[in-house]
């Protein structure tokens, strides 16, 4: 059984969808053992909360220094003990020590299909901003390993989504949740979960299927 935890900031959107694939075992042999928030008022701590799942706000505000955020924020990981560390939506940066701690057993979910409009800066709606500036006629959502830097690590799945004429950053946005994060990162986890993923040379290569 595959325990993870996955880490949100606002909505939850992508956490639900997690949650509705465990239940509706499109997501197998999987357990989510808690959920942690930045911000103690993301609604995503309600959604967790009811489906019964242990949940926690761990915020650098409420810390002295962040050195002193990130060790409390691995310690609560430690504590929790996952297999599997999944960001969905997750607006802080990644401790160094965590990453090295979790190598390979941390994904993230990123709305654009990588290498374009990422890294630093590209994030929420910034990034569907930035697609129709730049006149692109193909979005979507790519899953991604979690490595020291922003949105480099190996590219686990991605899915694609049309942008049409009249597409604002709002209904962009939407239209890629709904028609490819929400699929591909409950399917990423359900492939980790039955051990379909390899890394092969610095690249995930799905096996098995």
């Amino acid at each position: 059984m595959l325990k993870i935890v996955v880490l949100v900031s606002g909505g939850g959107t992508n956490l639900q969808a997690i949650m509705d694939a465990v239940e509706a075992k499109t997501i197998t042999n999987t357990e989510i053992i808690g959920v942690i928030s930045n911000n103690k008022n993301a609604y995503a701590l309600e959604r967790a909360k009811k489906h019964g799942i242990p949940a926690m706000c761990i915020s650098p505000k409420d810390y002295e220094s962040r050195e002193a955020f990130n060790d409390a924020f691995l310690d609560e990981l430690q504590q929790l003990n996952p297999d599997l560390i999944v960001l969905a939506g997750f607006l802080v940066v990644i401790p160094e020590k965590v990453i090295r701690q979790y190598e390979h057993r941390m994904i993230n979910i990123h709305p654009s299909l990588i290498p374009a409009f990422c890294g630093k800066g590209y994030y929420g709606l910034k990034v569907h901003e930035a697609a129709l500036k730049r006149g692109v006629k193909v979005v979507g959502a790519t899953v991604h390993f979690v490595d020291e830097g922003t949105d480099t690590g190996p590219i686990i799945l991605q899915k694609a989504v049309e942008v049409k004429n009249n597409d604002t950053p709002e209904t962009l946005q939407r239209r890629v949740m709904e028609e490819a994060e929400w699929k591909i990162l409950p399917k990423a986890i359900d492939l980790i979960a039955n051990g379909k993923i390899e890394l092969i040379d610095g690249k995930a290569v799905v096996c098995g299927e």
